[in-house]
């Protein structure tokens, strides 16, 4: 029980004090499930993220139901998820009480602006944190290119090149664990 309330604190912190979406949480989710509390290891990590994507709906909220299932059962993903989304659903909450308050105060405009451009930093941070676990090969790097050009040149919408890439990687790593 105290290991349950310990991962639900986790994740109400991480969800309380992350702005940005879940790209931006990811880093934070890493420290703390990977490097703080080695409840999942950084391969294993990268595969619930991996997985969370593929879902629909959030990706933090996701990837807390799988972590807090792992580690949990259906328990844990029940505290976790209600970790990452309590905060969320609080400040929204107060916000929507104050918010003719809020909308054209300088100090707290300031402070979205400073939010805001801190947000980038952190997906960025996220995207380093994930290629390192990554294999360096010229076809991974190749995936990569063709998949950023996809999406940016060719407008191509990320869900076909998920798609197109999991179809990929069932047929090219089949044959290796075969």
């Amino acid at each position: 029980m105290k290991n349950l309330f310990s991962m639900f604190w986790a994740f109400f912190k991480i969800g309380a004090f992350t702005f940005g979406g879940g790209y931006a949480m990811i880093p934070l989710i890493e420290k703390e499930v990977v490097d703080n509390k080695n409840w999942v290891n950084k391969e294993d990590f990268l595969d619930i993220l991996v997985i969370s994507q593929s879902f629909p709906g959030a990706l933090a909220v996701n990837t807390s139901l799988f972590i807090g299932y792992k580690i949990g059962g259906f328990i844990g993903a029940l505290l976790a998820l209600l970790g990452t989304i309590l905060p969320s659903f609080f400040i929204i909450l107060t916000i929507a009480l104050f918010f003719s308050q809020f909308r054209n105060n300088y100090y707290v405009d300031l402070a979205f602006k400073g939010i805001a451009s801190a947000v980038p930093m952190l997906v960025l941070i996220a995207v380093v944190s994930l290629s390192k676990s990554i294999k360096k090969n010229y076809i991974n790097i190749f995936i990569i290119i063709l998949t950023v050009v996809a999406i940016t040149v060719f407008k191509i919408h990320p869900v076909i090149v998920i798609i197109i890439s999991g179809i990929y990687g069932y047929f090219h790593f089949r044959k290796q664990v075969e």
